[in-house]
Protein backbone atom coordinates (compact mmCIF):
# COMPACT_ATOMS: atom_id res chain seq x y z
CA UNK A 1 0.00 0.00 0.00
CA UNK A 2 1.47 3.33 -0.86
CA UNK A 3 1.84 6.08 1.79
CA UNK A 4 -0.06 8.83 -0.03
CA UNK A 5 -2.17 6.88 -2.10
CA UNK A 6 -3.00 6.82 -6.33
CA UNK A 7 -2.30 9.40 -8.31
CA UNK A 8 -2.60 9.87 -12.12
CA UNK A 9 -0.33 12.28 -13.70
CA UNK A 10 -0.36 13.97 -16.95
CA UNK A 11 2.39 12.87 -18.67
CA UNK A 12 3.86 14.74 -21.84
CA UNK A 13 6.60 13.43 -22.57
CA UNK A 14 8.69 16.54 -21.56
CA UNK A 15 11.08 17.43 -18.68
CA UNK A 16 8.18 18.88 -16.47
CA UNK A 17 5.70 16.11 -16.09
CA UNK A 18 8.53 13.79 -16.44
CA UNK A 19 10.40 15.05 -13.18
CA UNK A 20 6.89 15.57 -11.91
CA UNK A 21 5.86 12.27 -11.81
CA UNK A 22 9.16 10.88 -10.33
CA UNK A 23 8.76 13.51 -7.54
CA UNK A 24 5.21 11.91 -6.54
CA UNK A 25 6.59 8.44 -6.92
CA UNK A 26 9.26 8.88 -4.88
CA UNK A 27 7.23 10.93 -2.45
CA UNK A 28 5.70 7.77 -1.55
CA UNK A 29 2.29 8.41 -4.32
CA UNK A 30 1.49 5.08 -5.96
CA UNK A 31 1.85 6.73 -9.73
CA UNK A 32 -0.26 5.91 -12.77
CA UNK A 33 0.90 7.86 -15.95
CA UNK A 34 -1.52 8.93 -18.89
CA UNK A 35 0.08 10.46 -21.86
CA UNK A 36 -3.08 12.34 -23.41
CA UNK A 37 -3.33 12.42 -27.86
CA UNK A 38 -4.72 15.65 -28.27
CA UNK A 39 -4.68 16.02 -31.88
CA UNK A 40 -3.34 14.27 -35.39
CA UNK A 41 -0.52 16.30 -36.78
CA UNK A 42 -1.27 14.78 -40.52
CA UNK A 43 -4.82 16.67 -40.37
CA UNK A 44 -3.35 20.28 -39.48
CA UNK A 45 -1.56 20.87 -42.61
CA UNK A 46 1.94 20.87 -41.09
CA UNK A 47 4.98 20.75 -43.62
CA UNK A 48 8.03 19.93 -40.59
CA UNK A 49 8.53 16.76 -38.52
CA UNK A 50 6.01 16.26 -35.80
CA UNK A 51 7.11 17.50 -32.67
CA UNK A 52 5.56 18.75 -28.88
CA UNK A 53 3.05 16.71 -26.50
CA UNK A 54 2.29 14.52 -28.98
CA UNK A 55 4.53 13.26 -31.03
CA UNK A 56 5.48 9.35 -31.13
CA UNK A 57 8.71 10.45 -29.85
CA UNK A 58 6.95 12.24 -26.56
CA UNK A 59 4.82 9.47 -26.16
CA UNK A 60 7.68 7.00 -26.41
CA UNK A 61 9.49 9.26 -23.58
CA UNK A 62 6.72 8.64 -21.53
CA UNK A 63 6.46 5.31 -21.29
CA UNK A 64 10.02 4.52 -21.43
CA UNK A 65 10.02 6.92 -17.89
CA UNK A 66 7.16 4.83 -16.34
CA UNK A 67 8.86 1.71 -17.20
CA UNK A 68 12.11 2.54 -16.02
CA UNK A 69 10.47 3.71 -12.62
CA UNK A 70 7.96 0.83 -12.33
CA UNK A 71 4.91 2.66 -12.42
CA UNK A 72 2.32 2.01 -15.60
CA UNK A 73 1.53 4.02 -17.85
CA UNK A 74 -1.52 4.93 -20.32
CA UNK A 75 -2.21 6.14 -23.87
CA UNK A 76 -5.56 7.96 -23.97
CA UNK A 77 -7.11 9.05 -27.18
CA UNK A 78 -8.80 12.26 -27.18
CA UNK A 79 -8.78 13.89 -30.12
CA UNK A 80 -12.06 13.74 -31.79
CA UNK A 81 -13.33 15.73 -28.61
CA UNK A 82 -10.33 18.26 -28.49
CA UNK A 83 -10.89 18.59 -32.37
CA UNK A 84 -14.84 19.10 -31.97
CA UNK A 85 -14.23 21.95 -29.06
CA UNK A 86 -10.67 23.48 -28.86
CA UNK A 87 -9.89 23.23 -32.66
CA UNK A 88 -13.69 24.23 -33.95
CA UNK A 89 -13.51 27.08 -30.95
CA UNK A 90 -9.89 28.21 -32.35
CA UNK A 91 -11.05 28.64 -35.98
CA UNK A 92 -14.32 29.94 -35.26
CA UNK A 93 -12.96 32.80 -32.74
CA UNK A 94 -10.38 34.18 -36.07
CA UNK A 95 -13.67 33.85 -38.04
CA UNK A 96 -15.70 36.29 -35.41
CA UNK A 97 -12.78 38.48 -35.24
CA UNK A 98 -11.42 37.67 -32.17
CA UNK A 99 -8.14 35.96 -30.77
CA UNK A 100 -8.75 32.69 -28.76
CA UNK A 101 -7.25 31.34 -26.22
CA UNK A 102 -6.98 27.45 -26.79
CA UNK A 103 -4.94 26.44 -23.79
CA UNK A 104 -7.34 27.67 -21.20
CA UNK A 105 -10.25 26.25 -22.97
CA UNK A 106 -8.06 22.47 -23.31
CA UNK A 107 -7.74 22.52 -19.78
CA UNK A 108 -10.93 23.75 -18.75
CA UNK A 109 -12.87 21.84 -20.52
CA UNK A 110 -10.63 18.53 -22.00
CA UNK A 111 -7.57 17.97 -20.21
CA UNK A 112 -8.77 18.11 -16.33
CA UNK A 113 -12.26 16.78 -17.35
CA UNK A 114 -10.00 13.24 -19.41
CA UNK A 115 -7.79 13.06 -16.42
CA UNK A 116 -10.53 12.63 -13.96
CA UNK A 117 -12.39 10.66 -15.68
CA UNK A 118 -9.88 8.19 -16.39
CA UNK A 119 -8.97 8.45 -12.55
CA UNK A 120 -12.14 7.69 -11.35
CA UNK A 121 -11.65 4.19 -13.29
CA UNK A 122 -8.55 3.58 -11.93
CA UNK A 123 -9.51 4.21 -8.43
CA UNK A 124 -6.99 7.44 -8.42
CA UNK A 125 -8.22 9.95 -5.43
CA UNK A 126 -5.89 12.58 -7.30
CA UNK A 127 -3.85 14.04 -10.39
CA UNK A 128 -1.09 15.82 -11.18
CA UNK A 129 0.57 17.85 -14.01
CA UNK A 130 3.73 19.74 -14.28
CA UNK A 131 2.46 23.11 -14.54
CA UNK A 132 4.65 26.03 -12.71
CA UNK A 133 1.77 26.68 -9.97
CA UNK A 134 0.26 26.14 -6.52
CA UNK A 135 -2.63 24.96 -4.79
CA UNK A 136 -3.92 25.24 -1.36
CA UNK A 137 -7.21 26.01 0.65
CA UNK A 138 -8.21 29.26 1.37
CA UNK A 139 -9.96 29.39 5.24
CA UNK A 140 -13.36 29.85 3.48
CA UNK A 141 -13.35 26.58 1.89
CA UNK A 142 -12.32 26.91 -1.63
CA UNK A 143 -8.73 25.76 -3.37
CA UNK A 144 -7.31 28.73 -4.69
CA UNK A 145 -4.21 28.64 -7.27
CA UNK A 146 -1.38 30.80 -6.49
CA UNK A 147 1.89 32.04 -8.66
CA UNK A 148 4.60 29.14 -9.31
CA UNK A 149 7.64 30.16 -7.77
CA UNK A 150 9.56 30.93 -11.31
CA UNK A 151 7.97 33.84 -12.15
CA UNK A 152 9.69 33.51 -15.47
CA UNK A 153 7.66 30.14 -16.09
CA UNK A 154 4.35 30.64 -14.08
CA UNK A 155 1.40 29.01 -15.63
CA UNK A 156 -1.65 30.35 -13.18
CA UNK A 157 -2.39 32.65 -16.53
CA UNK A 158 -3.88 29.59 -18.32
CA UNK A 159 -5.69 27.66 -15.10
CA UNK A 160 -8.23 30.17 -14.45
CA UNK A 161 -11.13 28.01 -16.37
CA UNK A 162 -10.19 25.15 -13.56
CA UNK A 163 -13.53 24.32 -11.57
CA UNK A 164 -13.66 24.30 -7.94
CA UNK A 165 -14.60 20.29 -7.68
CA UNK A 166 -11.61 19.89 -10.02
CA UNK A 167 -9.27 21.85 -7.98
CA UNK A 168 -10.17 19.55 -4.86
CA UNK A 169 -8.22 16.67 -6.71
CA UNK A 170 -5.64 18.77 -8.34
CA UNK A 171 -1.42 18.22 -7.29
CA UNK A 172 0.59 21.00 -8.94
CA UNK A 173 4.25 19.30 -7.58
CA UNK A 174 6.43 22.02 -9.43
CA UNK A 175 5.41 24.83 -8.37
CA UNK A 176 7.90 25.71 -4.91
CA UNK A 177 10.58 24.71 -7.94
CA UNK A 178 12.55 27.00 -10.73
CA UNK A 179 12.85 25.59 -13.83
CA UNK A 180 16.55 25.37 -13.62
CA UNK A 181 16.03 23.38 -10.94
CA UNK A 182 13.66 21.12 -12.70
CA UNK A 183 16.28 20.41 -15.08
CA UNK A 184 18.69 19.86 -12.54
CA UNK A 185 16.40 17.54 -10.89
CA UNK A 186 16.35 15.60 -14.39
CA UNK A 187 19.96 14.98 -14.67
CA UNK A 188 20.40 13.71 -11.14
CA UNK A 189 17.84 10.99 -12.54
CA UNK A 190 20.46 10.31 -15.21
CA UNK A 191 17.88 11.55 -17.67
CA UNK A 192 20.32 14.10 -19.97
CA UNK A 193 18.73 13.88 -22.72
CA UNK A 194 15.84 14.96 -20.89
CA UNK A 195 16.81 17.86 -19.00
CA UNK A 196 18.47 19.26 -21.86
CA UNK A 197 15.41 18.88 -23.90
CA UNK A 198 14.04 22.15 -25.65
CA UNK A 199 10.45 23.53 -25.10
CA UNK A 200 7.56 24.46 -27.48
CA UNK A 201 5.81 27.82 -26.99
CA UNK A 202 3.97 27.85 -30.01
CA UNK A 203 0.03 25.88 -29.99
CA UNK A 204 0.28 22.27 -30.24
CA UNK A 205 -1.85 21.93 -33.05
CA UNK A 206 -1.11 24.90 -35.41
CA UNK A 207 2.12 23.27 -37.25
CA UNK A 208 5.37 25.78 -37.92
CA UNK A 209 3.21 28.40 -35.36
CA UNK A 210 1.29 29.81 -38.52
CA UNK A 211 -2.23 30.18 -37.88
CA UNK A 212 -2.98 31.98 -40.64
CA UNK A 213 -1.88 28.62 -42.72
CA UNK A 214 -4.18 26.62 -40.32
CA UNK A 215 -7.16 28.44 -41.22
CA UNK A 216 -6.54 28.15 -44.73
CA UNK A 217 -6.08 24.04 -44.23
CA UNK A 218 -9.11 24.63 -41.94
CA UNK A 219 -11.70 26.47 -43.61
CA UNK A 220 -12.26 25.26 -47.10
CA UNK A 221 -11.67 28.11 -49.85
CA UNK A 222 -11.79 31.01 -46.76
CA UNK A 223 -9.74 33.31 -49.25
CA UNK A 224 -12.42 33.30 -51.32
CA UNK A 225 -15.24 33.01 -49.35
CA UNK A 226 -14.26 35.84 -47.16
CA UNK A 227 -12.27 37.92 -49.49
CA UNK A 228 -9.94 40.93 -49.64
CA UNK A 229 -10.80 44.15 -47.58
CA UNK A 230 -10.06 47.71 -46.87
CA UNK A 231 -7.77 48.83 -43.82
CA UNK A 232 -9.68 52.29 -43.15
CA UNK A 233 -8.25 54.88 -40.17
CA UNK A 234 -10.65 56.04 -37.33
CA UNK A 235 -12.27 58.72 -39.41
CA UNK A 236 -13.26 56.33 -42.39
CA UNK A 237 -10.52 57.02 -44.50
CA UNK A 238 -9.37 53.96 -47.02
CA UNK A 239 -5.26 53.50 -46.97
CA UNK A 240 -5.09 50.14 -48.63
CA UNK A 241 -6.57 46.71 -48.82
CA UNK A 242 -5.66 43.50 -46.14
CA UNK A 243 -5.94 39.50 -47.30
CA UNK A 244 -9.04 38.93 -44.90
CA UNK A 245 -10.25 40.07 -41.33
CA UNK A 246 -9.00 36.14 -39.85
CA UNK A 247 -5.41 37.17 -40.68
CA UNK A 248 -5.08 40.09 -38.23
CA UNK A 249 -5.27 40.61 -34.85
CA UNK A 250 -5.20 43.42 -31.92
CA UNK A 251 -2.17 45.56 -31.91
CA UNK A 252 -0.97 43.81 -34.94
CA UNK A 253 2.21 46.18 -36.65
CA UNK A 254 4.37 43.94 -38.41
CA UNK A 255 2.80 42.48 -41.71
CA UNK A 256 0.09 45.20 -43.08
CA UNK A 257 1.42 45.61 -46.32
CA UNK A 258 0.85 49.26 -46.07
CA UNK A 259 3.53 52.67 -45.73
CA UNK A 260 1.76 55.21 -44.33
CA UNK A 261 5.19 57.18 -43.24
CA UNK A 262 4.33 56.49 -39.35
CA UNK A 263 3.61 53.20 -37.47
CA UNK A 264 0.13 52.23 -37.38
CA UNK A 265 -1.86 49.34 -35.88
CA UNK A 266 -4.73 47.09 -36.06
CA UNK A 267 -7.05 48.65 -33.30
CA UNK A 268 -10.20 46.77 -34.11
CA UNK A 269 -11.14 43.91 -36.54
CA UNK A 270 -14.91 44.19 -37.88
CA UNK A 271 -16.06 41.05 -39.77
CA UNK A 272 -19.13 42.19 -40.72
CA UNK A 273 -17.53 44.13 -43.18
CA UNK A 274 -14.57 42.94 -43.60
CA UNK A 275 -12.86 45.92 -42.38
CA UNK A 276 -9.85 45.86 -40.17
CA UNK A 277 -9.09 49.20 -38.35
CA UNK A 278 -5.96 51.07 -38.22
CA UNK A 279 -4.40 53.77 -35.80
CA UNK A 280 -2.25 55.01 -33.66
CA UNK A 281 -0.51 53.48 -31.09
CA UNK A 282 -2.35 55.40 -28.47
CA UNK A 283 -5.44 54.10 -29.69
CA UNK A 284 -4.68 50.73 -28.16
CA UNK A 285 -5.07 52.20 -24.87
CA UNK A 286 -8.18 51.22 -22.69
CA UNK A 287 -8.95 52.53 -19.18
CA UNK A 288 -11.53 49.89 -18.45
CA UNK A 289 -12.83 46.63 -19.89
CA UNK A 290 -15.79 44.10 -19.59
CA UNK A 291 -15.10 40.22 -18.91
CA UNK A 292 -17.37 37.55 -19.78
CA UNK A 293 -17.88 33.61 -19.17
CA UNK A 294 -16.21 34.44 -15.53
CA UNK A 295 -14.97 31.77 -12.94
CA UNK A 296 -13.80 32.75 -9.83
CA UNK A 297 -11.17 30.56 -7.61
CA UNK A 298 -10.35 32.48 -4.57
CA UNK A 299 -13.77 33.74 -3.47
CA UNK A 300 -16.96 32.91 -4.79
CA UNK A 301 -18.55 36.43 -5.77
CA UNK A 302 -16.83 39.95 -6.15
CA UNK A 303 -19.78 42.19 -5.23
CA UNK A 304 -18.30 44.99 -4.10
CA UNK A 305 -14.52 46.52 -6.30
CA UNK A 306 -11.56 44.83 -5.04
CA UNK A 307 -7.96 45.88 -5.60
CA UNK A 308 -6.43 43.40 -7.99
CA UNK A 309 -3.58 42.90 -10.87
CA UNK A 310 -5.32 42.41 -13.79
CA UNK A 311 -3.64 40.77 -17.01
CA UNK A 312 -5.04 40.79 -20.28
CA UNK A 313 -2.19 38.01 -22.23
CA UNK A 314 0.33 35.59 -21.07
CA UNK A 315 3.45 37.51 -20.60
CA UNK A 316 1.72 40.31 -19.73
CA UNK A 317 3.24 41.85 -16.35
CA UNK A 318 -0.43 43.29 -15.05
CA UNK A 319 -2.07 46.40 -14.25
CA UNK A 320 -3.41 47.55 -10.75
CA UNK A 321 -6.91 47.82 -11.46
CA UNK A 322 -10.93 47.60 -9.48
CA UNK A 323 -12.88 44.43 -10.54
CA UNK A 324 -16.39 44.50 -9.66
CA UNK A 325 -19.11 41.18 -10.86
CA UNK A 326 -22.16 43.55 -13.12
CA UNK A 327 -24.77 41.77 -14.87
CA UNK A 328 -23.30 38.51 -14.90
CA UNK A 329 -19.49 40.07 -16.49
CA UNK A 330 -16.78 41.54 -14.34
CA UNK A 331 -16.09 45.26 -14.83
CA UNK A 332 -12.72 46.36 -14.70
CA UNK A 333 -11.49 49.45 -14.30
CA UNK A 334 -7.54 50.28 -14.32
CA UNK A 335 -5.49 52.67 -12.88
CA UNK A 336 -3.64 53.28 -15.93
CA UNK A 337 -4.90 52.91 -19.68
CA UNK A 338 -3.40 49.28 -21.02
CA UNK A 339 -2.63 48.87 -24.42
CA UNK A 340 -3.96 45.86 -26.63
CA UNK A 341 -7.12 44.43 -25.35
CA UNK A 342 -7.96 41.93 -27.74
CA UNK A 343 -11.74 40.53 -27.38
CA UNK A 344 -11.74 36.56 -27.11
CA UNK A 345 -7.89 36.86 -24.94
CA UNK A 346 -8.13 36.23 -21.19
CA UNK A 347 -8.49 38.71 -18.70
CA UNK A 348 -6.80 37.17 -15.39
CA UNK A 349 -7.13 38.54 -12.22
CA UNK A 350 -4.66 38.37 -9.03
CA UNK A 351 -4.69 39.26 -5.45
CA UNK A 352 -1.25 38.67 -4.47
CA UNK A 353 0.28 35.87 -5.69
CA UNK A 354 -3.88 34.44 -5.28
CA UNK A 355 -5.74 33.83 -8.51
CA UNK A 356 -8.62 35.20 -8.27
CA UNK A 357 -10.31 34.12 -11.41
CA UNK A 358 -10.61 35.08 -15.12
CA UNK A 359 -13.01 35.32 -18.22
CA UNK A 360 -12.36 36.18 -21.54
CA UNK A 361 -12.19 40.28 -22.94
CA UNK A 362 -14.97 41.27 -24.85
Amino acid sequence: MSKHGRILVAMSGGVDSSVASVMLHEQGYEVIGLTMKTWDYASSGGSSKETGCCSLDSINDARALAVNYGFPHYILDIRDEFGDFVIDNFVDEYLAGRTPNPCVLCNTHIKWEALLKRADKLDCEFIATGHYANIYQHDNGRYVISKGKDEHKDQSYVLWGVSQRNLARTKFPLGSFTKKEIRQMALEMGQMELANKSESYEICFVPDNDYRSFLRHKVEDIDEKIGKGNFILRDGTVVGQHQGYPYYTIGQRKGLGIALGRPVFVTSILPESNTVMLGDESELEKGSAHVKNINLIKYEHIHEPLEAVTKIRYKDAGMESHIVEEDGMMKVDFQHKVKGIAPGQSAVFYEGNDLLGGGFLM
